[in-house]
């Protein structure tokens, strides 16, 4: 019921980091699911079309960590907002959720967007309940390079 934002410039291990924690949450008998934030929007947005909503957020909601990784590439529109609305509250204080982002949490805020309230609902049960993780320094992908 903890949850961990992972926070780092492109290349500084965010994803290698969270998929860590999720295969360790694996090894030891956590139902873990690892999604893209832009995928699992796009996904749910595509259920409400189908009618599959709702069976598609339980799926999310039975997961005892759910990982969202490259969190804010994207600006959210207004059924985003509802959407990471639905997963986030389903979710507070009742399963662990990692995000990892190349966005700051400060600019958080500007990136969901909308008229404040859900922004201001989304953050709070977020960031208010979360470790929080800072990775510094060069790309990773740097160093692969020149072994090679």
């Amino acid at each position: 019921k903890e949850n961990i934002i992972i926070c780092g410039a492109s290349g500084t291990g965010k994803s290698y980091l969270s998929q860590a924690l999720g295969h360790q949450a694996c090894l030891t008998g956590i139902k873990t699911l690892y999604t893209v934030t832009a995928r699992i929007i796009k996904r749910l947005k595509l259920s409400k079309v189908d009618g599959t909503y709702l069976k598609e957020l339980e799926k999310l909601t039975k997961s005892e960590l759910l990982i969202l990784d490259d969190f804010g590439l994207q600006a959210f529109d207004n059924q985003d907002r509802e959407t990471l609305m639905d997963i986030i509250d389903d979710r507070h204080g009742k399963r662990s959720t990692i995000i990892s982002s190349q966005i700051p949490v400060s600019a958080w805020y500007e990136i969901i967007g909308g008229e404040g309230t859900i922004a201001d609902a989304i953050l709070d049960r977020i960031v208010n309940s979360s470790h929080r993780i800072d990775l510094k320094g060069e790309s990773l992908r740097k160093g692969i390079l020149k072994k090679e």
